[in-house]
C-alpha cells in the first residue's frame, strides 16, 4: 500500500470520519429532506451545540422507538432480553459492541436498554 494511501487511512481513523458520515447518511435516509444541504447543515449545528452541552444531540430513535426495538426483541414479554439480543440491536444500528461487557446469563431489562442505547448513541457523535 503506498504512503499516501495509508496516511489517508489513518487521517479517516483518527478522526472516525466513516462513523460521522454513516450516522450523516443514515439521518439523511431516515427524514428524507426536500432540502439535504440545509438538513445537513443543520445537524451539524445540534452536534456542536451538544458537544458544548447546549442542546440535545440528533438521534434517530427516539425514546417510543428504542421500547419498539425492545418489545420485538422481547417477544415473549417477559420484561427482558439476553445480552446477544442486546448487541444484535446496537449492530443493527451501526453502533459500537466493543465495550459492552455482559455475561450471558444477564437479563436486560427494558430501563437498562434505553440507557444503553442513549449511551451508545452518544457515543456515536463523539466524532
Amino acid at each position: 500500500m503506498a504512503a499516501g494511501e495509508e496516511q489517508s487511512r489513518e487521517y479517516l481513523r483518527r478522526h472516525r470520519l466513516p462513523e460521522l458520515l454513516h450516522r450523516l447518511g443514515a439521518l439523511l435516509l431516515f427524514h428524507r429532506p426536500e432540502r439535504p444541504r440545509e438538513f445537513l447543515i443543520q445537524v451539524l449545528e445540534r452536534v456542536k451545540a451538544g458537544r458544548r452541552a447546549e442542546g440535545e444531540y440528533p438521534f434517530l430513535l427516539d425514546e417510543d422507538n428504542v421500547e419498539a426495538m425492545f418489545s420485538l426483541l422481547d417477544v415473549l414479554g417477559q420484561g427482558h432480553i439476553r445480552p446477544a439480543q442486546y448487541r444484535e440491536a446496537l449492530k443493527t444500528l451501526g453502533l459500537s459492541t466493543e465495550d459492552v461487557e455482559l455475561e450471558d446469563d444477564v437479563n436486560i431489562t427494558l430501563d437498562v436498554f434505553k440507557e444503553g442505547m442513549k449511551k451508545k448513541m452518544l457515543e456515536s457523535w463523539s466524532v
